[in-house]
C-alpha cells in the first residue's frame, strides 16, 4: 500500500509533470473502471474531466488530491479528483504508445502528450470526483499530518487510545499517512514492540516514538524520491530495515527479523531490539 513517503513523492512528480495541463479526454475502462471510479458530483466522471485543467496536486494522509478547473465553471466551485490507492492502486505517467497494463482502469489523455493512468491489480482503490473534500469517505476523520503535530500534541492524542501501539499508528485518526510498512519501520527505529499496549508505554517511550516517526518518514521520502524518479507507479522499498525482511538479520543487532501474520497483515520486528509484547520469546 502506498503510504506517506511514496505519495509525497508522487505529489511532487504530478506538480512537475501535469499541473496546468488540460485533460483532453477521460476514459473509464471496463470491467474494473466502474468499480474504482466514484463520481460524487453527478456531473459524469468523463464528461466533467474532459476539457478541464489540472491544478497543483497535494497529499493528505494516504489520499492524493488533484484540483480540477473546468472551463466556464465558477472560480469558487472547484472539483477534486481524489485518489485513494488503498492496497494495490497506482498512478502511472506514460506515453500513449506505451502498452496499457491489463489492470488499467482510467486513462486521462493530457495536452502535454502524456497519459495519466490509474492501475489497480485488485480493484481495491478508489478515484473520487468530488466538489468538496469532506464528501470523500474517511477524509474528514483523518488526524494531523506527522510532520505537523508537535510532541506535546502527539502525547495528548495518544492518551485517547488503549490498544496495541502498531494498530494505533495505522488507524489514521491519530496521525495520517502511516500504514503497515512504515509502522513497522517507525517502531523498529524507536525500539518498541509492535504489540505493546499504549498504556504500557512510558513517557520516554512516547518521546522516542515521536522522534522515530519524524526521522523515519523524512528519511524515507528522501530515499523514495531518489529511487522512484518519475516512475510513479513504482513502490521502492528495498531500503526498509525490517518490513518484509523476515529471516534477514536486523540491521542493528543481527537477530533474524520475525514475521507475525494477524488480520491479513504481516508485522515484522526484531525481538532483541524491540523487547516486550505478548509474544516475547518467539
Amino acid at each position: 500500500m502506498p503510504e506517506l513517503p511514496e505519495l509525497e513523492v508522487v505529489k511532487e512528480v504530478l506538480r512537475r509533470r501535469v499541473a496546468s495541463t488540460m485533460i483532453e479526454a477521460a476514459e473509464v475502462l471496463p470491467p474494473g473502471g466502474p468499480v474504482v471510479v466514484r463520481d460524487l458530483t453527478r456531473l459524469g466522471f468523463s464528461h466533467a474531466l474532459a476539457g478541464a485543467t489540472i491544478g497543483a496536486a497535494d497529499r493528505r494522509g494516504k489520499f492524493l488530491l488533484i484540483p480540477i478547473e473546468r472551463a466556464g465553471a465558477p472560480v469558487d466551485s472547484p472539483l477534486y479528483l481524489v485518489v485513494h490507492p488503498n492496497l494495490t492502486g497506482r498512478l502511472q505517467l506514460a506515453a500513449p504508445s506505451e502498452k496499457w497494463h491489463r489492470r488499467t482502469h482510467v486513462v486521462l489523455s493530457l495536452s502535454s502528450g502524456d497519459e495519466l493512468r490509474y492501475v489497480d491489480q485488485r480493484q481495491m482503490g478508489q478515484l473520487y470526483l468530488a466538489g468538496e473534500l469532506d464528501w470523500v469517505p474517511d477524509f474528514a476523520a483523518m488526524g494531523p499530518e506527522p510532520f505537523v503535530i508537535s510532541l506535546d500534541e502527539f502525547r495528548a492524542c495518544l492518551r485517547q487510545y488503549r490498544g496495541e501501539i502498531k494498530g494505533i499508528l495505522t488507524r489514521g485518526d491519530l496521525v495520517a499517512g502511516i500504514g503497515n510498512a512504515y509502522a513497522d519501520e517507525i517502531l523498529w527505529a524507536a525500539g518498541i514492540h509492535p504489540y505493546r499496549k499504549r498504556t504500557q508505554l512510558a513517557p520516554d517511550d512516547v518521546e522516542r516514538l515521536y522522534h522515530a516517526m519524524q526521522t523515519t518518514l523524512r528519511d524515507a521520502v528522501e530515499r523514495v524520491r531518489l529511487e522512484m524518479g518519475e516512475a510513479i507507479h513504482l513502490e521502492p522499498r528495498d531500503f526498509l530495515a525490517v518490513h518484509m525482511k523476515s529471516g534477514q538479520p536486523c540491521p542493528r543487532c543481527g537477530t533474524p527479523i520475525l514475521a507475525v501474520t494477524a488480520n491479513q497483515r504481516i508485522t515484522n520486528f526484531c525481538r532483541t531490539c524491540q523487547p516486550g509484547g505478548l509474544i516475547q520469546g518467539m
